[in-house]
């Protein structure tokens, strides 16, 4: 694989206590990781072909479909949601999905989902950003950052006894502590979109899109106009 392309991603952003006292799971990338090591991130990672033609619980919001279809060229904003879900899973052994037996075989990178008995929902799933890596690094990713509350897990969510070895220290943090972490940029950036959006989870009319290209750097709207 050319490790300059630019893959799809996806990304889960679980608030715990959203009218309260909002706390966001993170966890830390480890030290030899070629992107972004030592750092603390959402659990999240790029597309696999697996994930295209996933069974879900429920429907997707329909405004959240429409924001992850722009710009996406022929992927489906299911295979987007199916990756976050799969990739919260592996990272951190939640589940954000409903009681149900799996229709058919899963392909391998699902068997231990399904093994759960449960199928994927993207019922209370919102997308509230997306950011395309900057080019010169060792890694480039087209991510989508899916906001969700909490309570939407199936089971406990300090639980993470079922999660590999991908993120350490995997923790719920207080919102407002978050910036004292060593963050990415582009995290920050997430993290100030969605503190201006909380206590509401609902869908925005329109989602940012921090787009690094070979010629400039813009931040759009997708669903809107420029910046």
């Amino acid at each position: 694989m050319d490790k300059s392309a630019v893959r799809n991603a996806a990304t889960v952003i679980l608030v715990r206590d959203p009218e309260t006292a909002p706390k966001v799971l993170m966890g830390q990338r480890g030290a030899s990781a070629a992107f972004m090591p030592n750092k603390f991130v959402f659990p999240g990672g790029a597309v696999d072909p697996s994930d295209a033609g996933i069974p879900m619980a429920r429907a997707m919001h329909g405004l959240c479909k429409a924001r992850l279809a722009e710009a996406s060229g022929r992927l489906e904003p299911l295979t987007l949601v199916a990756t976050a879900i799969r990739e919260l899973w592996e990272e951190t052994g939640l589940i954000l999905g409903r009681p149900h037996r799996w229709p058919g075989t899963p392909p391998a990178p699902w068997e231990s989902f399904a093994a759960t008995g449960h199928l994927p929902s993207p019922a209370g799933l919102r997308f509230v950003f997306r950011a395309l890596t900057p080019p010169g690094r060792p890694r480039r990713f087209d991510a989508r950052f899916l906001l969700a509350d909490a309570a939407r897990i199936a089971g406990d969510p300090d639980d993470f006894s079922k999660a590999t070895d991908e993120l350490s220290h995997l923790q719920w943090i207080p919102l407002a502590e978050a910036r004292n972490f060593d963050l990415p940029f582009i995290t920050e950036v997430v993290l100030a979109e969605v503190a201006a959006r909380l206590p509401a989870l609902d869908a925005p009319a329109s989602v940012p899109f921090f787009r690094n290209d070979d010629e400039e750097s813009l931040f759009l709207r997708l669903g809107g106009a420029a910046l």
